[in-house]
C-alpha cells in the first residue's frame, strides 16, 4: 500500500507545494533526449510532474502509480491529457514496448525486500522494448541523509485553495539498510493534523548494480544527480535482450 503522503486525498493535494524544487526533472528530460527515447514509462509517477514535462516536450508518456489520490492530482494538471495514466505498479503493467523507463525521487528505495525489488525490475524489463533503457536514482548510503532529516525545521506553505499548511519531518527509526520517518501535516485553516509514515531502503552501488545485472540489464553509466552532486547515484541501464 502506498504511504498516506501519496494516497490520502488531502495530503496528495498539497504534495507539490512541499516538493516544489524539482531541479532533477530537467536532467531526466535531457537523458530522454540523449537516449533518443520517443516513448517513456514513468514508474511511481506520483503527482505527474515528470510525466507532464516529458509529454509537453513531445514524448509519448505512460505514468503508473499505486496511489489513486496522487493520480487524481496528476490528471488535473495542464497537459495531463497527453499522458496515459495507469493505477498500479510495475508488476501490473500491460504490454507497452517503451524506449525508456524512469524511477525518480525515492521510488527505487520504497521496495524494501529483495523480492519486491526484483519483481519491479522484471516488470519494467517486460515493459521495455528490446535494448530499451532504464534510468533510476538512489541516495548514497554513506551520505547518511537521515541525519540531515533529523534536524529539519518545520516548513509552512500557503497552498492555493487550501490555506497555510505546516509540515514537520521526524526520523522514527534507523536500522540500516532501512530508515523510517514520519511527515506530520497541520492544516492551519481548520486545525486538522494528518501523518504519513514511510520507510526507505538504502542500497549501496554494488547492490544496485548486482540487482540490475541479475534481472536482465546491462549498466551503461553511473552518474551523479546534477542537482544533488555527491548525494545520489543515477544509474543508466539497458535491457540486455
Amino acid at each position: 500500500m502506498p504511504d498516506a503522503i501519496f494516497a490520502h486525498p488531502r495530503l496528495a493535494a498539497v504534495y507539490d507545494a512541499f516538493d516544489d524544487d524539482r531541479g532533477d526533472l530537467a536532467a531526466y528530460l535531457a537523458i530522454a533526449g540523449e537516449l533518443g527515447a520517443r516513448t517513456v514509462l514513468d514508474v511511481g509517477c506520483g503527482t505527474g510532474s515528470l510525466a507532464v514535462l516529458l509529454a509537453r516536450h513531445g514524448h509519448a508518456v505512460v505514468g503508473v502509480d499505486p496511489a489513486e489520490a496522487s493520480l487524481d492530482v496528476a490528471r488535473a494538471k495542464d497537459g495531463a491529457d497527453r499522458v496515459r495514466w495507469l493505477h498500479g505498479d510495475a508488476t501490473t503493467l500491460p504490454v507497452l514496448d517503451v524506449d525508456l523507463a524512469t524511477m525518480t525521487g525515492n521510488v527505487a528505495q520504497v521496495f524494501l525486500t529483495d523480492t519486491d525489488w526484483a519483481r519491479t525490475l522484471q516488470g519494467i524489463h517486460a515493459a521495455l522494448r528490446p535494448h530499451g533503457h532504464l534510468v533510476l536514482e538512489t541516495r548514497r548510503p554513506e551520505r547518511r541523509a537521515w541525519e540531515e532529516w533529523a534536524t529539519t525545521a518545520p516548513v509552512t506553505r500557503d497552498v492555493p485553495g487550501v490555506g497555510p499548511v505546516e509540515q514537520h519531518l521526524h526520523v522514527t527509526g534507523v536500522d540500516l539498510p532501512l530508515v523510517s520517518f514520519r511527515h506530520t501535516y497541520r492544516f492551519l485553516a481548520d486545525g486538522a493534523v494528518l501523518t504519513s509514515d514511510s520507510t526507505l531502503r538504502f542500497r549501496d552501488r554494488d547492490e544496485v548494480e548486482s540487482s540490475l545485472a541479475t534481472n536482465g540489464y546491462r549498466i551503461l553509466d553511473v552518474r551523479q544527480a546534477p542537482d544533488r552532486p555527491g548525494r545520489e547515484f543515477v544509474f543508466v541501464a539497458q535491457r540486455s535482450m
